[in-house]
């Protein structure tokens, strides 16, 4: 029979060489995470401003090039003023700062906050005027499937397209998930769009958080339209 000593020393040393093993693998596939990670991000960004096409495969290489041909990278404070030589990669979870992406006719904000379930991260486009929304997508959550995880689907992010965040006097008012369906006579019918089937809360969450972030670029956005005080 192995003694205590003998049997507590072969544990030790299997668990010490997972451990290494472990930490190599880790060490090893954080490049590959880190650039798929930048993928998705990119993909995302792409997709809001209709650059890709959402059915088609694209190469990892692909992707980069097009993002890198097509897109410019800003940063602005909470001014609207763009912070020369700052890059995004850099700002961390600085809340004085914002990232902004920039194409020759249109504009693309990071949006965030929190679902019912989950911290719901995604982008959000505008055409030219800093108005009319061009596209949107969402890319991470932990809302329900087939619920408030439809959030993601195209057959949502599409009807955002052409909706405006602006009223007709030119007041910020964003666009608003009504419950279940816009009826024809709703009013400020350009500023709504129809909610999803059992996810009313979701929906007023990313009411909520569309609306806070939408205010920390109004600077910006007021500077761009030219109407700033």
């Amino acid at each position: 029979m192995r003694s205590n000593a003998y049997t507590l020393g072969f544990a030790a040393i299997v668990t010490l060489i997972c451990s290494v093993l472990l930490a190599s693998a880790s060490t090893f596939l954080k490049e590959r995470q880190d650039t798929n990670i930048e993928l998705d991000r990119k993909m995302n960004i792409l997709k809001a401003f209709e650059l890709i096409d959402p059915e088609k495969q694209y190469t990892p290489k692909e992707v980069f090039s097009i993002f890198d041909t097509n897109l410019k990278e800003a940063v602005t404070d909470l001014k609207g003023n763009v912070i020369e030589g700052k890059k995004i990669s850099n700002i961390g979870d600085d809340p004085n700062l914002l990232a902004l992406y920039l194409s020759d006719d249109a504009y693309c904000i990071p949006i965030s906050g929190k679902g019912l379930w989950s911290t719901i991260k995604g982008y959000l486009a505008f055409e030219k005027d800093l108005n009319t929304v061009k596209g949107l997508t969402f890319y991470s959550h932990g809302e329900t499937p087939g619920l408030g995880g439809e959030i993601e689907k195209d057959k949502f992010t599409k009807v955002w397209k052409g909706k405006t965040i602006l009223d007709e006097s030119g007041n910020l008012v964003s666009i608003t998930i009504v419950k279940g369906k816009i009826k024809p006579d709703t009013k400020q019918i350009e500023n709504k769009v129809d909610g999803i089937s059992g996810a009313t809360l979701t929906g007023k969450g990313i009411n909520i958080f569309v609306m806070e972030n939408l205010k920390k670029y109004q600077p910006y956005f007021s500077k761009q339209r030219g109407t700033a005080s």
